[in-house]
């Protein structure tokens, strides 16, 4: 449940202010390297506690906090990195990330189980946003959550929606669900093994386990896993319906009928039918979803497909998602063939050519074929160093020139 945002540079005092800081009844004067920074807290600890937040939960969840530069950079430099669909599920949907997925179902089978049980939302959907979120519970983020909503909301930058989610923070510390300490996030304030952001959590977090607390951080994931399902609950998954199923056009598809809604047999009566060539069940109403235009694959897809939008607003997401619990769950990967304008690289092929850019030097960290913005950059950094066209494709055409050079 990532958040992308943007903003105008901030106002700064151009005076030293100091902040105040209660302890017991006295108040406590510091200098500090960003008075601006500490005079927004002292300002904004008023607002918090209007809105209901205790003064010694507040003053104790920002002890220590300082403005982080680093937050601001990252957020200065979001870059628009933009992927084909067939390039975006490459990553997604990998053979590893699969595997992985197969292998956390099979570790938390009896937790995975017990949630489906009860929100009617498929294991391995679940499992899905669990491996597309923090790859099963290997990235969760490990940033004091306190400190980045706070360098966001006194930024400026949507400096509304970062306090609003810094209120909800520190709500969800006055809970008792999480320590300061132990509330750590993305840079962007997403957090836990599924990343909701802190209103999300409130409104949708449980306490599967039953300790008492809707800890979405530990080693166990349950809590989380079952939230993420909680969530798709509440807009509307049902169980027993697909995100999409891959279907063939008839010759002459009118692209201006695609967004209708239809049932399956009523789109068989119109000649789509399922890549097997036979007529889709009538799981409930669809329409087709051309990711890539009448060149690509085609997918019916159904009301669950908007319900995973819900989570995160993208058609890429949503079917990265689906085709992943797909593919967890045992199915076939896309039979259609994406229009991908070069020869592509099998899975073992992209690690031996990360492998080659990485000895070369090209500021490649993992070797997972996995082809994600670095490696990108790496390939166009090799493509200019030989003064080929930089692209960023990882095609046959790359492989053979790293072999040459």
């Amino acid at each position: 449940m990532a958040v992308i945002v943007s903003s105008d540079l901030p106002v700064r005092s151009l005076r030293p202010q100091l902040r105040p800081e209660t302890q017991g009844n006295a108040v406590i004067v510091q200098a500090s390297a960003n008075p601006g920074f500490d005079n927004w807290i002292a300002g904004f600890r008023g607002r918090a506690v209007a809105q209901g937040v205790n003064g010694q939960v507040f003053d104790r969840a920002f002890r220590g906090v300082t403005f982080n530069p680093e937050i601001v950079a990252k957020d200065r430099n979001q870059s628009e990195f933009k992927r084909e669909i067939w390039d975006y599920l490459d990553s997604a949907v990998s053979p590893v990330r699969v595997k992985n997925g197969e292998e956390a179902v099979r570790r938390n089978r009896r937790a995975l189980d017990r949630i489906e049980a009860h929100y009617g939302v498929e294991k391995e959907v679940v499992a899905a946003v669990w491996g597309m979120e923090s790859t099963y519970g290997e990235r969760l983020g490990d940033l004091p959550l306190i400190q980045s909503l706070a360098t966001l909301a006194y930024d400026g930058r949507r400096g509304a929606f970062f306090e609003k989610q810094l209120i909800a923070a520190l709500q969800i510390l006055q809970s008792g669900d999480v320590t300061p300490e132990n509330m750590k996030g993305s840079w962007a304030g997403a957090m836990g093994h599924t990343q909701f952001i802190p209103t999300s959590y409130l409104a949708y977090a449980v306490d599967f386990t039953g300790d008492g607390k809707r800890d979405i951080w530990s080693d166990n994931p349950t809590d989380a896993l079952a939230s993420t399902a909680a969530y798709l609950k509440r807009f509307g998954w049902t169980k027993g319906q697909p995100w999409g199923v891959e279907v063939r056009l008839p010759r002459g598809f009118s692209t201006g009928s695609a967004k209708s809604k239809r049932m399956p047999s009523q789109w068989a009566a119109q000649g789509v039918v399922g890549v097997d060539g036979r007529a889709v069940r009538d799981y409930g109403g669809a329409s087709i979803y051309l990711p890539a235009g009448l060149q690509g694959p085609a997918f019916m897809v159904f009301d669950n497909f908007g319900v995973i939008k819900r989570y995160n607003n993208s058609d890429a997401y949503a079917m990265g998602v689906g085709h992943l619990a797909d593919r967890i769950g045992g199915g076939p990967e896309v039979q259609g063939a994406w229009p991908r304008g070069y020869n592509p690289l099998s899975f073992d092929e992209r690690m031996e050519m990360q492998r080659r850019l990485q000895r070369k030097g090209f500021g490649i960290e993992k070797i997972d074929g996995i082809i994600g913005p670095n490696t990108v950059n790496a390939i166009r950094a090799f493509q200019q160093s030989v003064g080929a066209t930089p692209d960023g494709l990882p095609s046959q055409e790359l492989l053979a020139l790293l072999k040459r050079s």
